[in-house]
């Protein structure tokens, strides 16, 4: 696998993946701390300050690096207002194995955004990057990204319950291999 420090956008036809900046952390914040939102994400910190610092943070990450996520703002690209935004991740301990994660503001889910910019980053992650495995990880009671998943063509490979104190949470994993993307 490869990475991509020339990195600059992905454009399609309705959007722009670009390098999330430290002034979208106010939007990005607000969306990311909706309970509706919240409740199947993994986010423990949403506030403005703690957004901000983790976009500075990965700043100096390259896409396809190891050493943890790169965050990319989606913007539409008529108005190019921020409706969301996705990640990368090398997958620890897997090499070739790239995880992918994705949130779309929910004032504007439905409009089938998540899946456009979703698709360019699979598309990104195998072109570019070279991976092997795209893997992506959801609430298993998260339908709508589920769907999402499935509509890019990734397929379900896992379905396991974790625990912490009381807490007992319902995750799938879905994937993509490189060599069905030729299919």
């Amino acid at each position: 696998m490869r990475a991509d420090a020339e990195f600059d956008r992905l454009e399609t036809d309705r959007l722009v993946l670009r390098r999330s900046r430290p002034e979208d952390a106010e939007t990005i914040s607000a969306y990311r701390s909706n309970p509706d939102v919240n409740r199947t994400q993994g986010w423990e910190r949403t506030d403005i300050e703690s957004v901000r610092a983790d976009i500075e943070e990965m700043a100096a990450r390259t896409p396809g690096q190891p050493g943890g996520w790169v965050q990319f703002s989606v913007e539409r690209r008529e108005d190019g207002r921020l409706v969301g935004d996705v990640g990368i991740s090398p997958a620890d301990g897997e090499p070739g194995v790239l995880k992918v994660g994705y949130t779309i503001s929910p004032d504007v889910q439905g409009r089938g955004y998540a899946t456009e910019a979703v698709r360019a980053l699979v598309s990104f992650a195998i072109d570019t990057l070279g991976a092997e495995v795209v893997r992506a990880y959801a609430d298993a009671d998260n339908a709508s990204s589920i769907r999402v998943a499935e509509k890019v063509g990734m397929h379900l490979v896992e379905r396991s319950e974790h625990r912490e104190g009381n807490e007992v949470w319902s995750i799938v994993r879905y994937e993509r291999r490189r060599d069905a993307a030729s299919r």
